[in-house]
């Protein structure tokens, strides 16, 4: 799979933008803020319908337009495919495939698969348990297109029982309206149970997939590792006791909400769940938690060195599931040779320099490696100029 031609229109900086593509490696050489990231952002938003800098889409559209349009034809087995996304901040976004419109917007996704690397990467070992849920609902939505479905019906049924917990728990203190909140209540307890059941089950899943692919790419990036070093484990917000299958789970997640009414009520809040789960990443090394005395927590504890040598495995070993799936996804490294020291720019240069399509950004030409010597773009005052 690759992308053989990029069109912008009012996405980020550029008012009009022409890009071609093609197989092998692709860089996109310029100073900071001259637009390099957001050629690369582009393509990265098709394949997701989000961006992997900002939270919302109105700071994809260029200042004074109303609307953008990113716009690639992608190659897969020999046939081509022009796939489209306009982006309306405030108003649903609109796709279409070969100039068809698609019902809805999400089902453009997993049409085009990417994976980034970006300075943002360390968020995934630092950052907050949401970072590291995100990570995986991304990977999930890219493997199977349908769950972003089933990811956007939690997020609303989440919202609305936050609503009626709040309501519910004011009616605990005085309201009139608590029968009517709390009868309500139960049946969002039941919608809560069945699409986070589902959430939960294809983690668990994903997780188990994504393990050995951890470890290997670990060792691979970390002088001196093996790799039994680094591990990946789920947990969610409740005891699951083994339980895998998303009956099962759905029945344990609608149990556990409801011996946690008190506490949700008191709180205004949902309390249980997948939005509360947490991936643990381990180190093999050390004194660790009592329960495994064998392994550290890699946030508070790795070296910054291994902590970017973590964040490394975690996007290699998301590359090689889906390459494992059938599909060669197309790589990004967004500016993250910066950020490398020497070693690590030639391990990771290595490792993905026979990818098909491989697209690197770089303030100055001397960032990126020997092995990513290809095509080169020079990005600079609003225009994407290719160098001969």
């Amino acid at each position: 799979m690759h992308v053989s031609h990029l069109t912008l229109h009012d996405f980020r900086s550029y008012a009009t933008a022409e890009v071609a593509l093609g197989p092998g490696v692709t860089a996109f050489i310029g100073r900071n803020g001259q637009g390099k990231t957001n050629l690369v952002e582009a393509i990265d938003y098709l394949s997701r319908l989000a961006s992997h800098r900002v939270a919302s889409d109105a700071p994809l559209v260029r200042a004074g337009a109303e609307s953008a349009v990113v716009r690639a034809a992608v190659v897969r087995d020999g046939r081509t495919a022009v796939l489209e996304v306009e982006l309306n901040p405030g108003r649903s976004n609109r796709a279409r495939v070969n100039r068809s419109p698609l019902p809805r917007a999400r089902e453009l996704v997993g049409l085009v698969r990417t994976v980034v690397f970006s300075p943002e990467d360390l968020t995934l070992v630092k950052g907050d348990p949401g970072d590291r849920r995100k990570f995986l609902d991304d990977l999930l939505v890219l493997r199977a297109p349908r769950l972003a479905g089933v990811r956007a019906d939690y997020d609303r049924v989440l919202r609305q029982r936050n609503s009626l917990l709040k309501t519910a728990g004011a009616a605990r203190r005085g309201s009139s309206s608590q029968e009517s909140a709390l009868s309500t209540l139960g049946v969002w307890d039941a919608h809560l149970a069945r699409t986070g059941g589902e959430l939960l089950a294809e983690r668990l899943a994903l997780v188990d997939a994504l393990r050995p692919y951890v470890g290997k790419a670990y060792e691979t990036v970390a002088r001196g590792a093996t790799r039994d070093d680094a591990d990946i484990e789920y947990r969610p917000s409740f005891d699951v006791d083994g339980r895998t299958a998303r009956e099962d789970l759905t029945e344990a997640l609608l149990a556990e909400v409801e011996r946690r009414r008190g506490d949700e009520l008191d709180r205004g809040v949902s309390l249980v769940g997948p939005h509360r789960d947490e991936l643990l990443l381990t180190l093999g090394h050390g004194a660790g938690p009592d329960d495994d005395p064998t392994r550290l927590p890699v946030k508070g504890y790795a070296s910054h060195g291994e902590s970017w040598s973590f964040a490394l495995a975690m996007r290699l070993a998301s590359y090689d599931l889906l390459r494992a799936d059938g599909d060669d996804p197309i790589l990004i490294l967004d500016d993250v040779f910066a950020e490398l020291d020497t070693d690590r720019r030639a391990q990771l240069a290595d490792l993905v320099a026979g990818a098909e399509q491989v697209l690197v950004t770089a303030a100055v030409a001397a960032d990126v490696p020997a092995a990513l010597a290809g095509v080169r773009y020079a990005v600079g005052n609003g225009e994407v100029v290719r160098e001969q």
